[in-house]
């Protein structure tokens, strides 16, 4: 029995729903999934896994040495491209997780330019479907996950990147019908569209700061595009990111709502895995990533 070999099996197993998605997954047969489990359960003398004819779940044990098994394999695979020092560990497969919004914006300029100067190393970019627990963007596969919000937990490493400012916005011609708020309490009096993980505005900071949660929005959505769109189009006042205005083929036609009470910037950050052995190819990425919204960020 190769031992590795029905460790990977067992991870396998662990993050898919059935047998037949381990062996798609480990492009082997599900039947050589099946006698691998069976195998790793004979040599260690206790059930890892329930079967049935639909699907299959680990048991308390089985889910214990999963987890051991998959830290043993990533040592590995670390251990491995540390040896193999500059050439190769600057190669490989990166797969990176971001909310729309993000990615949308500017991420996908700074992943193009990070391909021109390390095309060894292959990209997976999945924009959204981020969990709210902080740490499944592991589970699901993935290097690094963005966040605009700081993910405190302690499962996890965490380097902030950039700034991402946000502002209130209006068409002028939205503006020119009903009128330019002059304080956040006349915001009520007005069309306002939120995105749905923003249903509280904050506005100003320090002894200017109000707080604002968004009664009967006229337009929610979860994409701050979509948002972008509505104020362009005159549907009412819009709480979204900066750059989102400023690189719009429309920008002369938006207005910033209360300049002076501008909302908090946000930061954005990128989440992986902790312990000491990060992979070469997340180091480089999260080098250059840094470095390109200090330096190459368009304005």
């Amino acid at each position: 029995m190769d031992r590795f070999a029905v460790m990977r099996t067992l991870v396998s197993v662990a993050h898919a729903p059935s047998f037949s998605a381990a062996a798609a997954e480990l492009n082997i047969s599900p039947s050589l999934v099946s006698r691998h489990v069976a195998d790793l359960e004979s040599q260690l003398g206790v059930r890892l896994v329930n079967r049935t004819a639909r699907s299959v779940s680990l048991t308390p044990d089985g889910t214990q040495y999963a987890e051991f098994a998959e830290r043993i394999l990533v040592e590995i695979e670390d251990q491995d491209a540390q040896l193999t020092q500059t050439k190769a560990s600057a190669e490989g497969r990166l797969s990176i997780i971001s909310p729309k919004w993000i990615g949308l914006q500017e991420l996908g300029l700074a992943i193009g330019a990070f391909r021109h100067e390390h095309p060894g190393i292959r990209v997976r970019l999945q924009l959204g479907g981020i969990s709210d627990r902080l740490h499944d963007f592991l589970d699901q596969g993935f290097d690094i996950a963005f966040h605009a919000r700081h993910p405190a937990d302690s499962r996890v490493k965490v380097r902030r990147i950039t700034d991402l400012p946000f502002m209130l916005a209006a068409s002028q011609d939205y503006l020119a019908l009903r009128g330019t708020p002059e304080s956040p309490g006349d915001l009520g009096e007005h069309d306002l569209l939120t995105h749905t993980g923003d249903p509280v505005w904050h506005l100003g900071e320090g002894d200017d700061a109000t707080r604002l949660r968004v009664q009967n929005p006229a337009v929610t959505a979860n994409a701050y595009s979509i948002i972008e769109q509505m104020i362009e189009l005159g549907c009412g006042i819009g709480h979204v990111p900066r750059t989102l205005v400023q690189h719009s083929e429309r920008v002369d036609e938006v207005v910033e709502v209360l300049p002076d009470l501008p909302p908090p910037t946000r930061s954005l950050y990128a989440v992986h895995a902790p312990g000491d052995a990060t992979p070469e190819r997340v180091k480089i990425f999260l080098n250059f990533i840094t470095d390109w919204f200090k330096h190459s960020r368009p304005a």
